[in-house]
């Protein structure tokens, strides 16, 4: 069958001048459903660790330390957009890929660290959690810190309904963690010559220090940074087949990016306004010693509704992240070992320091104190490995960092492990 001139001209008119580019698998176009994983991850950046770091902190040196927390948050950012990436272009979780790449000896002495890690944190967010059930309505603290385990499980169990379910039950509690402390702020106001000060990096002895390495432990949290890594490829979708494309990779980097700028910002955000509130209120006053006295501290100079908001921000803290740290756990162990337990047994395992504390009559700010100490030691284990892994092409593909990534990431490392020896010197043989 031949067609005429005009025949053929009409029938070529009506085809499109360019064929449709193919859609790039999984990829959605907007960022907004992405975001949510590193809402989750940014919770444990302000649990009731950074609560008794940040107001010590505020309390005893006024705007002095402010500066490690914007430099601790920033490495955060940093670090956690880092284990996003990880997750995303392998589709598996940092501490699988330590188990995959690693010798055995050195995945068993990473597990055993990140285990200790998560005791760590649990004894802070159990604590924190009593604590703020104690200030609300009078309960023993070896009961409130049953009752905040059980709570925190009660929320892990939302993730059998999927991750989104979870993301906003904990993004809906940094919301009012969040909330509570900028209403604070406002009672009791900002010295912007004093935060220009802050920002200077300087100590004021080794207790100064011994609390700068307790805040950037309360900051910079290890065990988030393999909870993330294992959130986003099931959250991104098949991330790795979208991210083959230079296109693909380019919308899921923007939406990680975005998720870790908005939810490390609040954190940072939250972080700031604790000091800057003791030190507005408390600088000087040897009263203000625990989270009990900050407590009565803020009724006492801004009225009740700040000391109220001050402790459901602490229990809204001790709920949300003792879930995402119980949830940690689990991702360590399976990762490391290929091995689960239920989880009632590890609340039990992990529970048990928190209630010895509480129930020997210990003080619970110099448990907190001491508990975000340990987890700075901890951050190496778990940046080195993640650096070595995000730059090896062979793994990451056209994710692999760039050199300056790698090098920025280096020099942080560096200086979280020379903190760590100086705090150690200072400590012990000065």
């Amino acid at each position: 069958m031949y067609l005429s001139k005009t025949e053929a001209a009409v029938l070529t008119s009506t085809l499109p001048r360019t064929l449709p580019r193919p859609a790039e698998p999984q990829v959605k176009r907007r960022l907004w459903p992405l975001l949510g994983p590193a809402f989750v991850a940014a919770v444990a950046y302000v649990d009731p660790g950074n609560f008794a770091t940040n107001f010590s902190g505020g309390a005893s040196f006024g705007y002095t330390l402010l500066w490690v927390i914007v430099a601790a948050n920033l490495m955060a950012m940093l670090i956690q957009s880092l284990t996003a990436k990880l997750g995303l272009a392998t589709g598996r979780d940092l501490a699988t890929c330590c188990r995959e790449r690693l010798p055995k000896p050195v995945v068993w002495g990473l597990w055993a660290q990140a285990e200790a890690v998560a005791i760590a944190t649990d004894l802070a967010e159990i604590v924190g959690g009593a604590v703020a059930l104690y200030l609300l309505f009078g309960v023993p603290l070896p009961i409130g810190g049953v009752i905040t385990a059980v709570v925190a499980f009660v929320l892990l169990a939302a993730q059998s309904r999927g991750h989104r379910p979870f993301e906003r039950v904990i993004t809906g509690l940094l919301l009012v963690i969040g909330g509570g402390f900028a209403y604070t702020l406002v009672g009791s106001g900002v010295d912007a010559g004093e935060v220009a000060s802050g920002m200077v990096p300087t100590f004021a002895g080794t207790d100064s220090l011994l609390l700068a390495t307790g805040i950037l432990g309360a900051t910079v949290m290890p065990h988030v940074i393999y909870v993330h890594s294992a959130l986003t490829p099931g959250r991104y979708g098949d991330a790795v087949t979208a991210g083959r494309t230079r296109a693909g990779r380019g919308r899921l980097l923007r939406a990680q990016r975005l998720d870790v700028l908005l939810a490390m910002g609040l954190a940072g955000l939250v972080n700031a306004a604790m000091l800057v509130i003791a030190a507005q209120l408390f600088t000087g006053d040897a009263s203000i010693t625990s989270l009990e006295s900050v407590h009565a501290g803020l009724g006492a100079q801004l009225g009740g509704g700040a000391a109220l908001a001050f402790a459901l921000a602490l229990l809204a803290s001790g709920f949300a992240a003792s879930s995402v740290g119980t949830h940690a756990g689990q991702v360590v162990m399976a990762g490391f070992l290929r091995k689960h337990i239920p989880v009632l047994v590890r609340r039990l395992v992990t529970l048990a320091p928190a209630l010895l504390v509480l129930g020997l009559g210990g003080d619970p700010t110099t448990a907190l104190v001491w508990s975000q100490v340990v987890l700075c030691f901890g951050i190496p284990f778990a940046l080195v490995p993640l650096l070595w892994l995000t730059s090896r092409r062979d793994l990451m593909g056209g994710w692999v960092n760039r050199r300056i990534t790698t090098l920025t990431g280096s020099v942080v490392a560096a200086l979280i492990i020379g903190l760590n020896g100086y705090l150690l010197v200072s400590t012990f043989l000065g």
